[in-house]
């Protein structure tokens, strides 16, 4: 069987589910372009409020193949550039998507699998699921992003230890330090994902592009240019129409509906 993303959906939550099963659903550039594709799609959706990333025979996956790895050190150094270059892609898309993102992890997240899940918003993993950063136990170093999230993740040491021990890490240990945001028991990582889906989507969808835009930026700004981002998200969400469905619902004590 091939490699290859699958997408389903789920009221206003799209699915993707990466499926390699030869290969415990390990990356390649199909899935990379697939994810892009996907995300360029679901982003001018209205039906779309969120989206899950998830793996197939509950398993996340396992990151790179390294068959294909190994096969691309007798090509030239361009043709893995161009390999990752496709995952960061889809690294990109998924942090600049306006729509949250959630990763449902079971089994193990390894490698660029672990990268994958943490570009996503949120962390839903079921508590017996393992996270590994394998690349310097096959002597490479991380792509996906890896080291941009876990210095922001987690201290410096932690990090560190992540990275260059390539010890497996459990979801509940990610827990406690604030990687994951949910725990689930084990093959309930989808119903908790998409419990939070349904929480999120319930709620005004320019409110939450806002939100998601203002955590990006806040990495690279000081206070004042922080500020004056919040202030002018905020008159331009004061003035959007889903402000007056919300208010209105909260003074009369009624559920809202957003546009």
């Amino acid at each position: 069987m091939t490699a290859q993303l699958i997408g389903s959906s789920e009221g206003a939550t799209l699915i993707l589910t990466l499926s390699n099963p030869e290969f415990r659903n390990a990356l390649g550039p199909e899935m990379y372009a697939a994810g892009v594709e996907a995300l360029n799609a679901a982003e001018s959706s209205p039906e779309v409020r969120s989206v899950i990333i998830t793996g197939a025979g509950g398993l996340f996956s396992a990151g790179g193949n390294l068959q294909r790895l190994q096969a691309n050190r007798q090509q030239p150094p361009e043709h893995q550039a161009q390999s990752i270059e496709g995952l960061h892609n889809w690294i990109e898309a998924i942090r600049a998507f306006p729509k949250p993102v959630i990763a449902a992890v079971e089994g193990a997240a390894a490698g660029a699998g672990f990268s994958l899940a943490l570009a996503c918003d949120l962390i839903v993993a079921a508590r017996d699921s393992v996270f590994v950063m394998a690349y310097s136990n096959i002597a490479l170093s991380p792509d996906g992003g890896a080291t941009w999230s876990l210095s922001r993740a987690l201290p410096r040491q932690l990090a560190s230890e992540l990275l260059m021990c390539g010890e497996r890490m459990s979801a509940e240990r990610l827990h406690t330090l604030g990687v994951v945001n949910r725990l689930s028991e084990s093959g309930q990582a989808m119903t908790v994902a998409l419990a939070m889906a349904d929480n999120i989507n319930a709620r005004a969808p320019n409110a939450i592009a806002s939100i998601k835009e203002l955590l990006s930026d806040a990495d690279g700004s000081n206070l004042n240019q922080q500020l004056a981002r919040e202030r002018d998200h905020f008159v331009k969400n004061l003035h959007h129409s889903n402000a007056g469905i919300g208010i209105g619902a909260f003074l009369n004590k009624q559920k809202p509906t957003y546009e």
